[in-house]
């Protein structure tokens, strides 16, 4: 019975704003809600869903309702081309906000979205492979490349007296892009690789990757996959074969899923870098503030900020083009995001909506900091460091 309520509420989920009127306005939303970060994802839905409806209760868009219409990925390219597909060709959505995953986010557009013109905003993705696709202008992203935080990661493993490390990572965009910014930086800085695996995913046994890995003296082991697949089963693995002891991850091993698995105790040791926002961030607490008012916890899950701010950077874009012409939107994005213009915050449409009328610029400020789009799409801004507390994570350190 609880499976089939929950794909009963997934399946009304997906299928929401088909039936939206004449005069309603539908925003694509693609996420990765089944696979491997499938854990990460009901909090984003939140916030998402936050955003629309505070737009709704402060004047509408475009003069009309805002209506989120959710397309699932699976975690897989191929279901991220069916599900972009369906909503650019189907739902005819004027802009689209994900997806999650590089992969899905990188399959997506190159099948779907850059095709049909439609500008894709990702809370996110990070692989540098982003940086460089022909895109028209279409793809953005508000989080920093992988090249950043591959960068970041080496200094807090060396900021940690950690000299000598084994490695390994997923073999796909997110995983090659952040383990070979890794291992130029690590190095670069004096730290020593003593063994390094790029591994496939959903394979039941890592073992043997581990044995080949543990052979070296390393002094701890760097994963960077996801939680929900060959990260977590990786970290189990060697926990249980007594081979580390000590982890260090990124943002897809930034899972509460990892700490159910394998116990908070084992990784009372280990630490996590993961985007974040600026510290003391008024944006922020405006945006915390109204989440847990909404839904009563998880405001401080990894990617609330980024989702929020994505969703209502796509209205913006929206009400500011005036229309859902997609290319009228893509440029319209870049003038909400950036200076010069009157800042505006999380929650504030209704401010928002009353300067776009006025002729004014806008400079949205969100809770995970500013957008300021290069000619790539791409932003600068904040890693954090995160430590086990508990069951969930503690950031103990930002570095911008």
């Amino acid at each position: 019975m609880k499976k089939l309520t929950t794909f009963m509420a997934a399946a009304a989920l997906l299928g929401s704003g088909t039936a939206a009127l004449a005069d309603d306005t539908k925003i694509g939303i693609l996420m990765d809600i089944t696979g491997p970060i499938a854990n990460f994802i009901p909090p984003l839905q939140n916030a998402a869903d936050l955003a629309v409806k505070q737009v709704n209760e402060q004047g509408g868009l475009l003069g009309g309702s805002a209506i989120a219409v959710y397309g699932d990925t699976t975690g897989t390219a191929q279901g991220a081309v069916d599900a972009a597909q369906k909503l650019v060709n189907v739902e005819n959505v004027p802009i689209i906000m994900g997806s999650l995953m590089s992969g899905t986010t990188i399959a997506a557009a190159e099948a779907a979205i850059i095709p049909a013109g439609v500008p894709q905003i990702s809370p996110t993705a990070t692989s540098p492979a982003m940086t460089f696709l022909e895109d028209n202008g279409l793809v953005f992203r508000i989080v920093p490349s992988d090249n950043y935080q591959g960068e970041i990661l080496a200094k807090m493993v060396m900021d940690e007296g950690i000299k000598k490390v084994a490695l390994t990572y997923v073999n796909n965009d997110y995983g090659v892009g952040i383990g070979e910014t890794f291992i130029d930086a690590y190095t670069e800085a004096g730290g020593e690789i003593v063994a390094e695996a790029k591994h496939e995913e959903k394979k039941d046994s890592y073992r043997s990757e581990l044995a080949s890995l543990a052979k070296g003296d390393a002094e701890a082991l760097v994963v960077i996959a996801y939680a929900g697949d060959s990260g977590g089963k990786i970290v189990r693995q060697a926990i249980e074969g007594g081979l580390f002891t000590k982890f260090v991850g990124t943002d897809g091993l930034r899972d509460e899923l990892l700490i159910q698995n394998v116990g908070a105790d084992a990784l009372k040791t280990s630490f996590f870098s993961s985007p974040t926002s600026p510290a003391e961030n008024p944006a922020q607490k405006a945006l915390h503030d109204a989440f847990n008012a909404a839904y009563g916890e998880g405001a401080d899950k990894a990617f609330v900020d980024q989702t929020y701010d994505a969703t209502f950077l796509a209205m913006l874009a929206i009400e500011k083009a005036g229309s859902t012409d997609r290319a009228k939107i893509a440029e319209a994005l870049k003038e909400v995001a950036m200076a010069p213009g009157e800042k505006v915050g999380p929650g504030e449409w209704a401010k928002a909506i009353a300067l776009i009328k006025e002729g004014k610029d806008i400079d949205y400020e969100g809770a995970s900091g500013s957008a300021e789009f290069d000619e790539n799409g791409d932003v600068g801004g904040y890693i954090g460091k995160f430590v086990v507390d508990g069951d969930g994570y503690k950031q103990v350190e930002i570095v911008e």
